[in-house]
């Protein structure tokens, strides 16, 4: 059966549009008491964590957990509105403050810097304070981040995985310090802030004193670590690849079968596995079939980090969640959704809870919206009418059942929305309709969720500043409240 409601659209665009919702006859969904008797058998875990494992899922708000949540269901062959991704089950979560010391959005940068140093920053600045101007070198705006501080002061392992280049906003903010995202190699940096002592990403990865430098750091960003001459984007000549490899024990690896020796020879591993990103999880199979998946590259680095004698930090982030919601590909943005889900869920398999604080956040949000459609349609489709056609909205023409408020699929002059007659809105290559053009979707400032397990977990609770996860993860690590 299908309910017709009519709801009108505000603003310039005013439109009746009329979604359908059908009643769902499937398989019965975990009763709400289930749930209830878990919850009050829950009891907190106060101890001091062994292990930290920070997940950021780049761009993945409310609604894009929402769609990855049915995404992969529908995937799996089950309802999707009742399914659970690995991190739903995790017995602790809230929402997220996500604005930034200069703006109501903020960006990967800030969004990322603020849950690994405690301080919220500029849009565009990496491990540095408030205070920071963009593209002013000031090194005394820098700040540690939690990385950095539990290698220094407690000795643990340190560890960052991505699907984008390593010198990327959100896995630099695990080790880096920079006014400007945009400074990966001393190619991107202005004259002078070199001269006032500011070094570019990829140098401060490689050449960090080994009491900060990451035991494992595995994603893409070749280019930025090798000098033009050999191909990448360094004008210094340095070959910082070279370097890495040169210290005792250290290897660089350049696809997945390497980094699995590597892993099992206990040696110190730089991978990178594309000259910037790793290609989305829709195209890798095809166009880069040696580079391993986000799941493996986790797996990878748990597997390698387990056995430091002080136990170990790690970031891993999925970069193209928001890349792909840049370039309004739906499909693609959702897929990596799901394969982060699965880095979830070797975390928890490979980790026990006793002992290892797992935090599953994101650093801002996307302007995808769910408009409505029946339990059983493709959440990539339309909004269908009791025949199975597609319900038309005010301007005549169909909903489909995600959209974006801006990107590259918004209406061009007085066109309006396209009749998409013939187009197949699920593939992968489908740019998804927004409802204002820009030549890249914009991040929303809405609150994003987290969700956490381990030791500390109960502290991931009610309404958060996103700092705040990092005193968590702090508190969990038993770090002073300043650095010494």
């Amino acid at each position: 059966m299908t309910i017709p409601i009519p709801i009108r659209a505000a603003g310039a665009f005013a439109a009746t549009v009329v979604a359908s919702v059908a009643l769902w006859s499937g398989p019965a969904e975990a009763g709400p008491q289930t749930a209830l008797e878990a919850a009050l058998a829950r009891a907190p875990n106060t101890e001091p964590a062994r292990n930290i494992i920070l997940f950021i899922g780049d761009g993945m708000g409310v609604s894009t957990v929402t769609a990855t949540r049915i995404l992969a269901g529908q995937r799996a062959g089950a309802d999707g509105a009742s399914y659970d991704l690995a991190f739903d089950r995790m017995p602790y979560g809230g929402l997220v403050r996500t604005y930034s010391a200069d703006g109501l959005v903020t960006d990967s940068a800030n969004g990322a810097s603020a849950i690994t140093t405690g301080h919220r920053t500029i849009n565009g600045g990496i491990g540095v304070d408030g205070g920071a101007r963009r593209g002013v070198c000031d090194t005394s705006r820098n700040v540690p981040t939690l990385a950095q501080r539990a290698k220094r002061e407690l000795g643990k392992a340190v560890g960052v995985v991505a699907t984008s280049s390593l010198t990327d906003a959100s896995p630099a903010a695990f080790y880096a310090h920079s006014p400007d995202r945009n400074w990966q190699s001393d190619a991107d940096m202005p004259d002078a802030a070199k001269a006032a002592g500011c070094v570019d990403i990829a140098a401060q990865l490689v050449l960090a004193p080994d009491d900060l430098r990451p035991d494992i750091a595995l994603g893409g960003g070749l280019s930025f670590f090798q000098p033009a001459e050999a191909g990448g984007r360094r004008q210094d000549g340095q070959d910082l690849a070279a370097r890495w490899s040169g210290r005792p024990d250290s290897v660089v690896v350049t696809d997945r079968d390497a980094m699995n020796a590597a892993v099992a020879a206990g040696q110190d591993i730089l991978g990178l596995f594309a000259s910037v990103h790793i290609p989305q999880e829709v195209n890798r199979p095809t166009v880069a079939p040696q580079a391993p998946t986000l799941e493996e590259m986790t797996r990878a680095a748990i597997t390698r980090l387990a056995s430091a004698p002080e136990g170990y930090v790690l970031l891993v982030e999925a970069a193209h969640i928001d890349k792909a919601h840049h370039a309004g590909l739906l499909n693609a943005s959702l897929t990596d959704s799901i394969e982060f889900s699965k880095a979830v869920a070797a975390a928890q398999a490979l980790t026990d809870p006793e002992d290892t604080l797992i935090i599953v956040t994101a650093d801002h949000s996307h302007g995808l919206t769910l408009n409505g459609g029946a339990r059983h349609d493709d959440v990539l489709g339309l909004i269908k009418g009791p025949t199975g056609a597609p319900r038309l909205a005010g301007d005549g023409r169909p909903l489909p059942i995600l959209v974006y408020s801006t990107g590259p699929g918004g209406p061009e002059g007085e066109e309006g929305r396209p009749l998409l007659e013939g187009v197949d809105v699920t593939a992968t290559d489908h740019v998804r309709q927004a409802g204002v053009r820009l030549a890249s979707a914009a991040h929303t400032g809405e609150d994003v969720p987290a969700y956490a397990q381990g030791p500390s977990a109960h502290l991931v609770t009610g309404s958060m500043d996103q700092p705040y996860l990092f005193q968590v993860m702090r508190h969990a690590l038993r770090l002073p409240v300043e650095a010494p």
